[in-house]
């Protein structure tokens, strides 16, 4: 049986949920099944339809209800969030998929959504077979503490300091 380790992506800069993305793809190519859920975001985005391509071993489901704006998030935000929490316990429980990528996980536990504990207590119970991938700025101490491997992205420069909006295809 193959080992299954927790990866994280965390940083202040571009790539994390594309660097999840990818390896969820590369998975799919090794016929692994694969579901992604992706916290705090809503909006549909051009992952989405090249991921509808590869539905029978990839399944992607969003529980935000877009990004937080200021420094409390809402009540909905949290029921959100924690509904989705539950739902992905159950899913890897499972063992249904053999990837699990939590997108914007970090940012979730940063803002209170989710408490760090309950991701702590899910990682120490998931069958040992699974991956799971937790992505987002601010990974959490203790989340960096129990990982495989904890990637961070660090910005040196950006064109979006130069006016450059989010593109199609690109950051959308």
């Amino acid at each position: 049986m193959r080992k299954g380790y927790v990866q994280v992506y965390t940083g202040n800069s571009k790539g994390k949920t594309t660097a999840a993305l990818g390896l969820a793809l590369r998975a799919a190519g090794a016929g692994l099944k694969v579901f992604i859920a992706q916290f705090i975001k809503k909006r549909k985005c051009s992952e989405h339809k090249a991921l509808d391509r590869f539905k029978d071993l990839i399944t992607i489901k969003q529980y935000g209800t877009g990004f937080i704006k200021g420094g409390r998030p809402t009540k909905s935000e949290i029921e959100a969030a924690r509904k989705g929490f539950e739902e992905v316990k159950g899913i890897i429980l499972s063992k249904t998929y053999d990837m699990v990528v939590l997108d914007e996980i970090n940012v979730a536990i940063h803002h209170k959504l989710i408490d760090v504990q309950d991701i702590v207590d899910m990682l120490n119970s998931k069958p040992s077979n699974i991956e799971i991938v937790l992505t987002g700025r601010y990974a959490d101490e203790k989340i960096i503490e129990m990982a495989d491997l904890v990637t961070e992205m660090k910005e040196i420069k950006h064109y979006y300091k130069r006016g450059v909006k989010a593109r199609k295809g690109i950051e959308l």
